[in-house]
């Protein structure tokens, strides 16, 4: 196949780490409290920021945040570092980076002055939004009176750009009345059928936490179907605190280093990176690239991205492949 040419990206987000306060059972990106921080430094911060500042639109409305736009911080839990999480948001501001917002979980919002403080910082430092998860998953491990807190108070400091994701949830547990934190398998008792609402993706740690959730199937249900379009979009890709070039929600795939976005958008050598050649073709060929390397069948897959990420955790962990990068996500994919 040659250099693939990657799309200069059209919105970003940067991990500042995979560190996490919990390890969410739907999460894509495998983060949890095991992870070591490695915090995004300030250096790697500065040479990836510069160069989206000369490439990212500007929102269609000014200052607007929305999850498909601009700039967001997340991780893992970004408010775990609040002080490297106020110096990207200066250096991003400083440098003209529009619609920028942070992403949280809301666990740190243990009371009004803090919450306040907190949040009237990253305002004034350039902050333009904020987006606060809620959700049954979260709901295990934050109180829900933290994220009602969240999302109170944020609207009070960014008036019209705050993001409750999802909303159905947050409304949801007000009207229950839930307080504290509630297990996942009590909720699925309580109110069970809105799982309809959640938008899941069966990748990352949901298909080995949830998997009682789907119906299984073989591998060979899905041999017709490849990642192109996931790998070579251009929207909503990822930056981790590695310098690795997330494609889409493909956890624990890199592209390159994107603390080099010109050379790597000019293209990259598919030769080096057998992995990502195989799921340009298809998965059948990533299947028997794994069955090369040892990767046993399961006795069923929940969804294509199922497949993908099991056979890449084979291959993560038994062999060296450039393109299956932090090999710590697929070690954390059970936690």
């Amino acid at each position: 196949m040659g250099l693939m040419p990657i799309p200069q990206p059209y919105s970003v987000g940067i991990f500042l780490t995979y560190k996490c306060s919990g390890a969410c059972r739907h999460c894509l990106y495998a983060c949890s409290p095991h992870w070591s921080a490695d915090w995004l430094s300030l250096e790697d911060a500065e040479l990836i920021l510069r160069q989206l500042a000369r490439t990212l639109p500007r929102p269609l409305i000014p200052g607007r945040i929305g999850v498909n736009e601009g700039l967001h911080f997340s991780g893992g839990e970004p408010f775990l570092n609040f002080d490297r999480l106020l110096q990207l948001t200066e250096l991003a501001r400083k440098l003209g980076i529009p619609a920028i917002f942070v992403e949280t979980n809301g666990f740190w919002c243990t009371d009004d002055d803090t919450t306040r403080a907190r949040l009237a910082a990253l305002k004034e430092a350039g902050m333009d939004g904020i987006l606060i998860s809620a959700n049954p998953f979260i709901l295990e491990r934050v109180p829900f009176e933290r994220t009602e807190r969240a999302a109170r108070i944020a609207r009070e400091i960014f008036d019209g750009n705050v993001i409750v994701y999802q909303a159905f949830f947050y409304e949801q547990f007000k009207r229950l009345g839930l307080k504290g934190t509630l297990s996942f398998d009590d909720y699925v008792r309580m109110a069970g059928s809105s799982l309809q609402y959640v938008e899941l993706f069966a990748s990352g740690r949901a298909p080995y936490k949830l998997a009682h959730l789907y119906r299984h199937y073989p591998a060979s249900r899905f041999f017709g179907l490849s990642c192109r379009q996931e790998l070579i979009r251009d929207w909503h890709v990822h930056v981790d605190n590695y310098g690795n070039f997330v494609p889409g929600y493909c956890g624990g795939l890199s592209l390159g280093d994107a603390r080099d976005l010109p050379t790597l958008c000019r293209g990259i050598d598919l030769e080096r990176m057998p992995v990502l050649q195989a799921l340009l073709t298809g998965l059948r060929a990533l299947y028997e690239l794994g069955l090369e390397f040892g990767y046993q069948e399961r006795e069923g897959y929940v969804s294509r991205c199922h497949l993908c990420v099991d056979i890449r955790r084979h291959l993560a962990l038994t062999s060296e492949f450039p393109e299956l990068k932090p090999r710590a996500f697929y070690e954390r994919l059970e936690d």
